[in-house]
């Protein structure tokens, strides 16, 4: 894979500052870098523009928004305001990209839920395009669907950016959460150039905590170029971020785990 279009999401390094997740990017040759809105709170927006521009970093995503539904109407305001500001996050520090978990049903219906991810979207849409920042629907594994987003297939996120009909509004490819699909790749080529965000990591049945289990690339049963060569197929021309959240590898020697990282993205034949 082309390392001009490497990513490092900021997870990967979790134990990491925003200061310390530059400067290993700087270190291992990476030119770019997704970041997490509690690192960016920590280390604040202007200082974080400043720091990215010094090192010559661009910023691939800012995460997250999304988490949409909630039981009332108070609380469902109160996540559209959260986002409202996330977007705004994503301005200062020149992230074009947003990325949504749509969210839980928190005891909704599965219908209900999906309505209200919609009418969230729709409503932070208007301050997204007047910012210059897209909105990118993160689908998550079935499995995760009681805790994180009942939106689960990236058919089911097409349905969704369809229905918005806006450049301001697309999908995220996380190989880790559409592998399992057998309709993986006609959905891709159907997203196109809707795809506003392609991750990567890859699938060992995970031992613990389904989000902070990943799997190193390589080490996992996905077919990482497969997707790959399909996602630059359908017309994606960002960054692949490399989002591997791994509480063990947290707990070890960060340079090692970037050293890794980058080694098995370079070894990713090149789509096409």
């Amino acid at each position: 894979m082309d390392r001009a279009r490497l990513s490092l999401n900021q997870y990967t390094v979790k134990p990491w500052s925003l200061r310390e997740a530059i400067d290993g990017c700087v270190r291992h040759g990476i030119p770019a870098m997704a970041v997490w809105r509690d690192k960016l709170a920590e280390h604040g927006a202007a200082a974080a523009a400043r720091d990215f521009r010094t090192a010559g970093l661009r910023v691939s995503s800012l995460c997250r928004g999304g988490f949409f539904p909630a039981p009332s109407a108070a609380e469902r305001q109160v996540r559209i305001e959260d986002n409202l500001r996330a977007i705004d996050e994503a301005a200062s520090i020149g992230a074009p990209v947003l990325v949504l978990v749509p969210g839980p049903a928190e005891g909704a219906s599965l219908a209900d839920a999906r309505a209200m991810i919609a009418a969230g979207i729709e409503a932070i849409l208007p301050h997204a395009q007047a910012a210059g920042v897209r909105l990118a629907i993160e689908p998550l594994h079935p499995m995760m669907i009681a805790e994180r987003s009942v939106i689960t297939s990236l058919g089911e996120a097409n349905d969704l950016c369809v229905r918005f009909g806006s450049p301001h509004v697309g999908v995220v490819a996380d190989v880790y959460h559409i592998f399992w699909d057998y309709r993986v790749e006609a959905e891709i080529a159907r997203a196109g150039t809707s795809i506003a965000g392609f991750h990567l990591s890859d699938w060992r049945t995970p031992s613990g905590d389904l989000t902070s289990d990943r799997a190193m690339l390589g080490d996992g049963c996905i077919d990482i170029a497969g997707l790959a060569s399909a996602v630059y197929a359908a017309g994606f021309n960002g960054d692949a971020e490399i989002e591997v959240l791994n509480a063990r590898l947290w707990a070890g020697d960060q340079d090692a785990t970037l050293r890794t990282a980058v080694e098995r993205y370079l070894a990713i034949p090149s789509p096409g």
